[in-house]
C-alpha cells in the first residue's frame, strides 16, 4: 500500500524534466503587461506628466536613456546599443536556462528577469530609451522612476538569491 503514502521529498520542487513552457509564458505575460502600460503612458500622457495617486506614489511619464537609476543616461547615445546588447545576451542566456529542469523558485526568478530584460530591451530598440512610469516618494525624497519590467528584474534577482540560500548545495539539482 505504499502508493497511498508516497515518500516525502526534502529538496527543492523541480519543474518537469525538459523545457518547461511555464517560464516562457510568465516572461511573455510580464513583457506584454509592461509594454501595454508603457504604450498607454507614452501615447496618452505628455512627457514629464505626473499624477499624484497617494501621498507617496505618483504615476509619471519619464524616459530613461541609461540603466538602473539613469546610470550613463548622459553618455551621448552609445549606451543605447551597449545596454540593448546586454539585454540581448542576458535574454539568450535566460532562454537557455529555462530549457533546463529547475526548482520552481529559480524558474520563476529566471522567467521574470527574462520578461523584464526583453521588455526594456524592446524599448531601447524601438524608442532609444526606456519609458518609466512608477514614482514612489516620501519626505521630499523620490525613488528613481521605474516600470513593471524593472520590478520583474529586481524580484527575479531576489528570488534567485533566496533560492540559493534556501537549499544546501547537496539539495540543488545538477
Amino acid at each position: 500500500m505504499s502508493y497511498l503514502n508516497p515518500p516525502l521529498t526534502v529538496g527543492p520542487r523541480r519543474s518537469t524534466a525538459g523545457p518547461n513552457p511555464a517560464g516562457y509564458w510568465i516572461a511573455l505575460v510580464l513583457l506584454l503587461a509592461d509594454q501595454a502600460a508603457k504604450y498607454w503612458v507614452h501615447e496618452y500622457t505628455p512627457y514629464a506628466w505626473s499624477q499624484s495617486v497617494t501621498g507617496y506614489f505618483n504615476l509619471v511619464h519619464v524616459w530613461n536613456y541609461g540603466a538602473a537609476f539613469s546610470f550613463l543616461a548622459d553618455a551621448g547615445g552609445w549606451q543605447r546599443f551597449f545596454f540593448g546588447g546586454i539585454a540581448l545576451v542576458v535574454s539568450a542566456w535566460l532562454i537557455f536556462m529555462l530549457r533546463k529542469p529547475l526548482p520552481r523558485l529559480e524558474l520563476l526568478g529566471y522567467a521574470v528577469i527574462l520578461g523584464g530584460a526583453l521588455s526594456n530591451g524592446l524599448d531601447r530598440a524601438l524608442r532609444g530609451y526606456v519609458v518609466d512610469f512608477l514614482d514612489f516618494h516620501a519626505w521630499g525624497w523620490h525613488w528613481p522612476a521605474f516600470n513593471f519590467a524593472d520590478i520583474g528584474i529586481v524580484c527575479g534577482a531576489a528570488l534567485l538569491l533566496f533560492a540559493s540560500w534556501r537549499y544546501k548545495p547537496a539539495e540543488k539539482p545538477a
